[in-house]
């Protein structure tokens, strides 16, 4: 991830943020003018785009994992186990939401929205929000990659 800094006359400000919101994974354009007020000062924060290998398919993220029913049983128990108003550790938020991914994948494999969709998405933000990893991409994509890599980490 990394900070760009444009400053341009008003008039680019769009074309220059197209062209970098094309070229990079951009977070929010920020615009200040310049001391003189002639210019606009654009910030942003990008990354590059990632490629396919970087983002495991569903199939590859969960091929060595656990079965749901058994994710549901880890869940429920840690749930269970954790005394009331205790902070739960990056393990359970990561396997939850790889598991209400799952689900969603079952559930509606093509859909975008729905109860399942929605959950699962919002497992994945607080999951991004946690790890703050300064990339721009699809919360979902983010938990598969994430589980697989914690799946290699333990074996």
């Amino acid at each position: 991830m990394f900070e760009i800094r444009v400053i341009c006359d008003p008039a680019d400000t769009d074309r220059v943020t197209t062209t970098l919101t094309t070229t990079f994974v951009t977070g929010d354009v920020r615009r200040y003018p310049t001391r003189d007020g002639k210019r606009t000062r654009l910030y942003l924060t990008a990354d590059h785009r990632p490629t396919p290998a970087d983002w495991p398919t569903p199939e590859q993220a969960y091929a060595g994992a656990p079965s749901i029913n058994s994710e549901i049983g880890w869940t429920a128990r840690s749930l269970a186990d954790a005394e009331c108003f205790t902070e739960l550790g990056r393990e359970f938020y990561l396997r939850k939401a790889a598991l209400l991914d799952r689900i969603a994948l079952l559930d509606e494999p093509d859909a975008t929205d729905g109860d399942a969709t929605e959950t699962a998405h919002a497992a994945a933000l607080m999951l991004l929000d946690m790890d703050q990893p300064g990339v721009i991409c699809d919360p979902r994509a983010y938990v598969r990659q994430q589980y697989a890599l914690a799946l290699i980490d333990h074996q």
